[in-house]
């Protein structure tokens, strides 16, 4: 079977101007998916992907038609000072059952992931999140998820494998999936009134790395080593505060501001590792003068940028490019080691295996901040090098 079998070409006459596009808009750079299927055999960075799915996005019907409005805003933007290689493969049929959309979206996933083009998936609900991850099993590595929401979308009642998959329960289906490639799940923004202490007990005791809205307002630079460490992003457009995102039925008056969607969208896209990122529950019938859509074509835009403006610093070599710092804790004999990049001046900490844990490297990279760094040099152990020690052990 083709890739091309799962997808609707686009219509452009329905998105574009009516005087076309300039020739330093996207539109006019992104090879998309009109009469015939991009060849992915020909060098790309970027694969865009529309899923038209909805059915288990819980009290948001609408959002399958998200994809095409945001393309429609997206296609107007100027590219950066950089040659793009994007290609839009248009919208993900929607299958007879959910399962079947959930297959597509894995098997294009996938498929993507093997050719190192980094699929950015418009959908749609964020049960998606699940056919997102589910692309990573041909891989067979451990997957560092972090999700941008104001909810954490688990199923308190009954944390079974028959959990239905919706959008307020996919991250269960995540946790229980055999085989399990999940080696850390973080959350950003997260509200605590909407948050049970049945999730927090939860997310806690799989040192699962949580921040709330109210630590990263006004400070969205605490939230890089998190995105960092990501390979795959889901983002729930209810996570931006209604004012500036009110196109979705379970929109909140608090949330990020959309310069902060945008700062996070640009981490993602720095960071060396992230092969896939997806943007969900948009639903366009509440979209006032289509300002949502405008918002999350920029968002694309940002992580568009940050991927042509990546460092490279990761995996870390030639080692002349970083400069080795050592800190030994005030009641241990144990010595903290920390990396820090000459090119980006970005932080990570090595966190040993336990004995028997790895059999091929000794150390586990965790990117950090340079405040972490100040907590070992006052003699404190990180909590964050704690956290990453219990889930190597």
């Amino acid at each position: 079977m083709s890739l091309s079998d799962f997808f609707t070409p686009i219509d452009l006459n329905a998105i574009a101007p009516k005087n076309g596009y300039y020739t330093s808009h996207l539109g006019s750079k992104i090879s998309y998916y009109a009469d015939s299927f991009p060849d992915l055999d020909q060098p790309a960075d970027i694969a865009i992907i529309g899923v038209q799915e909805d059915r288990n996005a819980t009290g948001n019907p609408g959002c399958a038609l998200a994809p095409n409005y945001v393309r429609e805003k997206l296609y107007l933007l100027n590219e950066g000072a950089y040659l793009t290689k994007i290609v839009d493969l248009g919208n993900i049929r929607q299958g007879e059952t959910v399962t079947d959309t959930y297959f597509a979206v894995k098997t294009v996933v996938a498929e993507l992931l093997k050719k190192d083009i980094i699929p950015v998936i418009i959908g749609g609900g964020q049960d998606l999140t699940y056919a997102q991850y589910l692309g990573y099993e041909t891989l067979e590595q451990k997957v560092d998820l972090v999700v941008v929401d104001s909810h954490f979308d688990l199923e308190d009642d009954e944390f079974t494998e028959s959990i239905e998959t919706t959008s307020t329960s996919y991250l269960s289906k995540i946790f229980l999936h055999e085989p399990n490639y999940l080696f850390n799940y973080s959350n950003l923004g997260y509200q605590t009134f909407f948050a049970s202490q049945d999730s927090l007990r939860v997310m806690e005791k799989l040192y699962f790395d949580v921040h709330r809205l109210g630590a990263l307002s006004g400070n969205i630079a605490v939230a890089e080593p998190t995105i960092r460490n990501a390979n795959m992003i889901s983002f729930d457009v209810s996570a931006i505060r209604s004012a500036d995102a009110a196109a979705n039925t379970n929109a909140t008056p608090n949330g990020f501001y959309g310069e902060e969607a945008c700062q996070l969208c640009r981490y993602a896209g720095f960071n060396d590792k992230l092969t896939s990122i997806g943007f969900y529950e948009f639903n366009p019938a509440y979209d006032s003068n289509g300002q949502t859509a405008m918002l999350l074509s920029q968002m694309i835009w940002y992580f568009i940028d940050g991927v042509y403006n990546r460092k490279k610093d990761f995996p870390l070599s030639p080692k002349s490019q970083y400069l080795i710092y050592k800190t030994s804790l005030r009641h241990d004999d144990h010595e903290l080691v920390f990396v820090k990049s000459k090119k980006s001046d970005r932080w990570w900490m090595q966190v040993p295996y336990p004995t028997g844990g790895s059999k091929n490297e000794r150390f586990h990279l965790v990117p950090c901040r340079y405040e972490d760094y100040q907590t070992a040099t006052s003699g404190e152990m990180p909590d964050l090098w704690w956290r990453t020690y219990q889930k190597l052990t």
